[in-house]
C-alpha cells in the first residue's frame, strides 16, 4: 500500500467530516465508532490534521472536531501530506538513496509517471466535492457498508 494506515484513516475521517453539516462539531468517539477506527489511534491522527490547521477541535460537553476554514477547501493531497508528508512524491519506489535521472533504479521512470498521476488526482480532488459526489451516488464511507451521509 502506498499510503500508511494513519493516512488512509485520516482520509476517511476527513471525508466523514466533510459529509457532515457545516459548522457542527462531531464527537471523536462517535466518529471512531462509525468508522470502526480505534479511538486512541483516530485521536492521534486528528491531532496531526489539527496541527496542520485542516481541522479544529473544541473541548467540552458539546465539543468534538470539525473541518477548519482551511480544511473546507482542502484536497486529498493536503490530507496525505499532513499525515504522511511529501515523501510519496519524491522518494524512490525501492527506497534506494540517490535514485534519480542520473542514477535511476529499475522502477524510476515508471514510478515517476505513476506518482505524478497519483499526485495530480489527489490535488484536484477536494473533500467537499468528494462528499457531495458520495452523497449523490450513495458511496459508502463507513466500514460496515453504510453511507452515513448527512
Amino acid at each position: 500500500m502506498l499510503l500508511s494506515k494513519s493516512c488512509v484513516y485520516g482520509l476517511r475521517a476527513s471525508l466523514y467530516l466533510a459529509s457532515r453539516r457545516e459548522g457542527d462539531y462531531t464527537s471523536i468517539r462517535e466518529m471512531s465508532d462509525e468508522l470502526e477506527i480505534s479511538f486512541h489511534f483516530l485521536t492521534k491522527i486528528l491531532q496531526q490534521l489539527t496541527a496542520d490547521s485542516l481541522m479544529e477541535s473544541y473541548k467540552g460537553p458539546n465539543g468534538g472536531i470539525r473541518l477548519s476554514e482551511k480544511g473546507k477547501k482542502a484536497t486529498l493531497l493536503d490530507v496525505v501530506i499532513a499525515i504522511d508528508g511529501p515523501g510519496l512524491f519524491t522518494q524512490c519506489a525501492l527506497g534506494l538513496p540517490g535514485c534519480g535521472s542520473s542514477a535511476p533504479c529499475p522502477l524510476h521512470d515508471s514510478w515517476l509517471t505513476v506518482r505524478e498521476s497519483i499526485k495530480e488526482m489527489l490535488e484536484r480532488t477536494d473533500l467537499k466535492h468528494l462528499a457531495r459526489e458520495g452523497r449523490a451516488n450513495k458511496f459508502r464511507i463507513t466500514a460496515d457498508g453504510s453511507f452515513a451521509w448527512q
